[in-house]
């Protein structure tokens, strides 16, 4: 799992994206097995989105495999009142961004690519912190008191 602070700096990215591509109607960042990390989707239910884009995510890996393509990098999905994109985000997320049909794809995808390489070193940074592991707390060192000594009268 991501910590609240990444998540926040991963919200800022996708909020930051749709400022700059008016045409995108939603965007969501989640693991590569279908757990949200943050989304921005207005009227769209984020969590099947991020199951759908895991189940997307692995048939698209293995037709790369398979077709000797090599590792995943994007999927690009076009309906009839718009598109899907997926992008890969580091080693293990993906952004998917929802846009409307009148979007520029090159646009599209020159932002796309750019959010998943900023939101892919936040995720990936994060996650190399949580597999770090922790030292043991060292023992608590006992202290004594000081003895002090007192000048013998006689």
């Amino acid at each position: 799992m991501v910590p609240e602070a990444e998540v926040k700096d991963v919200l800022d990215e996708l909020q930051r994206l749709r400022a700059r591509v008016p045409l995108l109607t939603g965007a969501l960042a989640a693991s590569t097995d279908g757990l949200i990390v943050a989304h921005d989707t207005p009227g769209i239910e984020a969590e099947g989105v991020a199951a759908l884009t895991a189940a997307a995510l692995g048939v698209s890996i293995r037709m790369a495999d398979a077709t000797g393509r090599g590792g995943f990098r994007e999927l690009l999905i076009r309906g009839t009142s718009g598109y899907i994109a997926t992008y890969a985000a580091g080693s293990s997320a993906v952004l998917t961004l929802l846009a409307e049909d009148r979007i520029n794809v090159g646009r599209l995808h020159l932002e796309g690519r750019r959010a998943g390489a900023r939101i892919g070193e936040v995720v990936d940074a994060a996650q190399e912190r949580a597999d770090t592991p922790v030292p043991p707390p060292r023992p608590a060192q006992r202290t004594l008191p000081r003895r002090t000594t007192t000048p013998d009268p006689t």
